[in-house]
């Protein structure tokens, strides 16, 4: 059985044949048409990468957040101007870009509680020493370094400090959707000992670029999409948010039920008694409640039972002091 296109495929598909990826010319052997050599298509596998990328939307905002905090915090740290820019978004799977970052410096395995799995922080390897020299006294004029190794124990704990700073402002970054508390789980050298995803799992891996004086240098922020599939709505709402404050209808709403007007009873008891008893009362009469004056009394809203409270005078007026509130549970 043939597959069936989804909306997105055939949105790809479309947008093939407009720009002559695909052809609609059928092939004959006996036709004189001039058949256009065009490369092979995969709609399917189009439209899997595309669906990836739109999976957790408004990704990009947050990270220029992060960037922008970034740079600050470290153009503070180093007493230099920093500037970080975003450069990428890329969708792979982990297994691949582990693969790729061979020659990585440092990477750092972050916890982004409450968020499960976890983001690796991963600094280039001339970014990572230079980054080094720097935090030790060098000049940002200095020429990047080009070592043939692996970062020294000592010179990740240097590094150590810089991602504490990153792990407070991927926490800033973020406080618009979910409130992290983020840490330091591990620095490593060898990217074949930092795992935070099955090997075939998706993940995003955010591109960075940085720039202090004449050092220029890459980091990435690798987050599973198993780790930003819970707050994946409320990013989604990230631009909505600011429109749904500024609805004027919903503030005239709000502003006319502020200033309605309702009945508030202060009920110190209830009586039942028969109508016939009702129709046969005289003046002078005594009705007898069941009410201890010692127990507070009920305050009515609209009917509705919403404080408690006792009896007393304020400046030869009667009032009432609110003790408690009603709770339904209770």
């Amino acid at each position: 059985m043939e597959p069936i296109l989804t909306k997105e495929q055939i949105e790809e598909l479309l947008l093939g044949i407009k720009s002559g990826q695909v052809s609609t010319d059928l092939k004959d052997e006996g036709s004189s048409v001039d058949q256009r050599n065009v490369s092979p298509l995969n709609i399917f596998q189009m439209a899997g990468s595309s669906e990836k990328q739109q999976r957790i939307p408004n990704l990009d905002i947050v990270l220029d957040n992060f960037a922008t905090n970034y740079g600050i915090s470290l153009t503070n740290q180093l007493q230099r101007t920093v500037t970080i820019t975003r450069t990428a978004i890329d969708t792979l799977e982990f297994q691949e870009y582990i693969l790729s970052q061979k020659d990585a410096g440092a990477i750092g395995v972050l916890s982004l509680e409450p968020l499960k799995n976890g983001v690796l922080m991963v600094l280039g390897s001339e970014l990572c020493f230079s980054l080094v020299e720097i935090m030790l006294g060098a000049s940002t004029e200095i020429a990047p370094l080009h070592l043939d190794r692996k970062p020294t124990t000592i010179e990740l704990n240097v590094l150590k400090t810089t991602m504490t700073k990153a792990c407070s402002d991927i926490d800033k970054a973020f406080t618009q959707i979910i409130e992290l508390e983020s840490s330091i789980v591990k620095l490593e050298s060898n990217s074949r000992l930092v795992s935070i995803a099955e090997a075939d799992a998706d993940i995003l891996a955010g591109r960075f670029q940085i720039k202090a004086g004449n050092l220029t240098g890459t980091f990435d922020l690798v987050f599973p999409v198993a780790t930003l599939d819970p707050i994946r709505e409320p990013l989604r709402d990230l631009l909505t948010v600011k429109t749904v404050r500024q609805s004027g209808w919903q503030d005239l709403i709000l502003g006319e039920l502020e200033r309605m007007s309702a009945t508030v009873i202060a009920q110190s008891g209830t009586v039942t008694m028969p109508v016939k008893r009702i129709m046969n009362l005289q003046k002078g009469d005594v009705i007898d409640i069941d009410y201890d004056p010692n127990s507070p009394l009920k305050i009515l809203v609209e009917e509705n039972l919403k404080f408690f409270a006792i009896p007393g005078t304020i400046n030869g007026k009667r009032a009432i002091h609110l003790t408690g509130v009603y709770d339904q549970g209770e």
